[in-house]
């Protein structure tokens, strides 16, 4: 990355970061796509029980894995402070602290996992599902972790072409596997959803070999000499990171979270509604990786911009992202109303299902709108190292707002399982609203001290 002067730097700058992050989100996420699509291809008991699954994992997942993200704001701003020997150790106390976070949740949920399971109201076959599904996924946790740590990493450094090549390199991988093992080809067995979770487990072992290898022998990485030198467990810099990253880690899992909570509420709903559901909910979550790969490039640039000092740029750069991701989301939501019965058709042959689906993308359409702003507003704040404050803005916009508005709203009105859909789009504006308004006090007082201190 460099100093840049104009809006049309700016703009360029800021889309060469953007875009391999974006195709790298989509091609991370088009793993978990292709498992519901595949899955549901097998049969709707096989996609009711990797839903049921991918709800329990998925924000536990992406909760813990936000820990880590807070590598690249440090990075970053390490590098535009021209502190770039600090940069190594950073790098291996976030692996180390990746390592034990997957052996924590291993742990958890091999005492958790039959209780929670159990305690749902879930055909005996789509618990069963459910569960193998979570034990498959857990052999690639540990590599899983570790990837995002190297991937921080190399985003930091402005590199993010690079995580996107492995991301692409990869998902022919999951693909492969997905139809081998899922539907029972080449002599294995058909092990439905099942298998879906084997073929992620294999293809997360993939990408982190191969970002290792990148990290230690391709330059600019190896410049940095990150795995040259053994640096022991440091808990002086894992409380730095932890500092950091909780509160990001926080941050996605309230926003995660609710959308895994309703799943497991619908739990009381019949198996074709799940169903119907997951889908639905797996696309507007595709589409999510627009406005969450805005945020990533976001942190990048407005960390950079901040560890130099450079604040009119940060600020120029966040809202420049804001307003990119909102213009987007009123073309795609377009998109959405418009062909929702062909993207409907894409998940299940069972006309029930489809129908039902096809309802569920039509409330997508508007909690799109706010996840185009609370999203890269997130992170810019992430940038700036803001982060405290985000995520009790994020526990009380979701979980305060957003879920017991939609729980009302399907147990006690005539809008059934879509009342829950209501209440997400809820809690995501009222978490635009907030979010927005923390950003400009941020700058604001950035602002000011900066001019304090001149």
């Amino acid at each position: 990355m460099r100093e840049t002067f104009t809006l049309a730097q700016k703009l360029k700058q800021f889309s060469y970061i953007l875009v391999p992050i974006l195709i790298t989100q989509l091609g991370m996420f088009a793993m978990n796509f292709f498992d519901t699509i595949m899955s549901g291809k097998f049969s709707p008991t096989d996609l009711a029980g990797v839903a049921i699954g991918s709800s329990l994992w998925v924000p536990v997942f992406t909760g813990l894995s936000g820990i880590l993200l807070a590598v690249t704001p440090i990075v970053a701003q390490l590098i535009g402070a021209g502190r770039k020997k600090d940069v190594p150790v950073t790098v291996i106390q976030g692996v180390y602290a990746a390592i034990a976070l997957s052996l924590f949740v291993m742990i958890s949920g091999a005492l958790v996992l039959n209780p929670i399971l159990n305690g749902m109201n879930l055909d005996n076959h789509v618990r069963m599902i459910a569960k193998e599904y979570l034990i498959a996924l857990s052999f690639g946790m540990i590599p899983l972790f570790i990837y995002n740590v190297l991937r921080s990493y190399i985003d930091a450094l402005g590199m993010t072409r690079v995580t996107m090549f492995i991301t692409l390199l990869s998902l022919p991988v999951n693909i492969v596997f997905n139809y081998v093992l899922i539907f029972g080809k080449m002599g294995f067995p058909a092990l439905g959803g099942i298998g879906a979770g084997y073929a992620s487990a294999i293809t997360y072992w993939v990408i982190t070999i191969v970002a290792f290898w990148v990290v230690h022998s391709k330059r600019p990485f190896n410049h940095y000499r990150i795995f040259k030198t053994f640096h022991k467990p440091e808990l002086s810099k894992w409380k730095e990171l932890f500092h950091i990253g909780v509160p990001i880690g926080l941050s996605i899992f309230f926003e995660v979270s609710i959308f895994s909570a309703v799943t497991l509420l619908m739990s009381d709903y019949k198996t074709v509604v799940i169903a119907a559901h997951q889908a639905a909910i797996n696309f507007a979550s595709f589409l999510y990786m627009i406005p969450l790969s805005i945020s990533m490039a976001l942190t990048i640039v407005v960390g950079f911009e901040v560890g130099a000092n450079r604040l009119r740029d940060a600020k120029v750069y966040s809202w420049m992202g804001v307003s990119f991701a909102l213009f987007l989301a009123l073309i795609y939501g377009i998109i959405l109303f418009i062909f929702r019965t062909e993207i409907s058709s894409l998940y299940t042959d069972d006309s029930i299902v489809l129908q039902l689906i096809s309802h569920f993308l039509l409330y997508a359409v508007f909690f799109q709108l706010s996840d185009a702003i609370q999203a890269p507003v997130q992170g810019a704040l992430r940038g700036y190292k803001d982060v405290n404050i985000t995520f009790l803005m994020a526990l009380i916009s979701y979980w305060i707002i957003g879920l017991p508005l939609g729980y009302f709203l399907a147990n006690y009105t005539g809008f059934g399982p879509y009342g829950y859909w209501l209440g997400l789009t809820s809690g995501l504006t009222a978490g635009a609203i907030t979010l927005t308004g923390r950003l400009l006090y941020i700058q604001k007082k950035y602002s000011k001290q900066y001019f304090m201190e001149s």
